[in-house]
């Protein structure tokens, strides 16, 4: 099966990679409270997106797209910028009932955005190799909300200093902070167009 792998392959497998480490950081975090696996976990969030962008242009580059090479990145996507988030929240502090039925609505409303764009690429793309826009905002949009919570972390407003503190409901936790990852999972699922740059 490697032998089949295209050069651009190789770059989504880099975005997995940073996906799989950056979840033991955020485990490593949960066992050791030492910030520097948080903010390690947060890091390799940006580091999958640069990968992420290369493998496009390295398939466009050299005009060696293929189904198998559209379904790794989507799974790599998965992992990088919908379950590593959600760890990231949750090992920030966002651990009560309602921050983990978020956490769990915004990996799933990524995983469907995916799934909805592998389905409509080829419709979407118009005849031409690169899809004219996005239909609901794109799963690596997530960055934004790593962004945030490394902020957080690197002042120490994590845990129970999580900002925007925390409420009771029914019995369940909810940190506000939580609710942006339900804003960023609608979004994701919506048919907003995006033109792709």
């Amino acid at each position: 099966m490697i032998r089949e792998f295209h050069l651009a392959d190789w770059f989504t497998l880099g975005n997995a990679f940073c996906g799989v480490a950056g979840l033991f950081a955020a485990m490593s975090y949960l066992q050791t409270q030492e910030v520097r696996h948080l903010l390690s976990a947060c890091a390799l969030v940006p580091a999958a997106l640069v990968f992420d962008v290369l493998d496009g242009r390295i398939a466009r580059w050299r005009q060696a797209s293929s189904a198998m090479g559209r379904e790794l990145d989507s799974l790599a996507d998965v992992i990088s910028f919908g379950v590593l988030p959600a760890a990231i929240a949750y090992a920030a502090g966002m651990q009560g009932g309602w921050d983990r039925a978020v956490l769990v609505f915004f990996v799933a409303c990524g995983v469907s955005r995916l799934a909805r764009y592998n389905i409509t690429a080829e419709k979407l793309s118009e005849g031409s190799d690169k899809v004219a826009y996005f239909e609901g905002t794109p799963i690596p949009t997530s960055t934004l909300l790593v962004g945030l919570l490394a902020a957080a972390a690197h002042s120490g407003a994590i845990g129970e200093h999580l900002w925007g503190g925390a409420m009771e409901w029914l019995g369940w936790t909810l940190h506000p902070l939580s609710l942006l990852f339900f804003l960023s999972g609608s979004l994701m699922v919506s048919r907003i167009r995006i033109p792709k740059l």
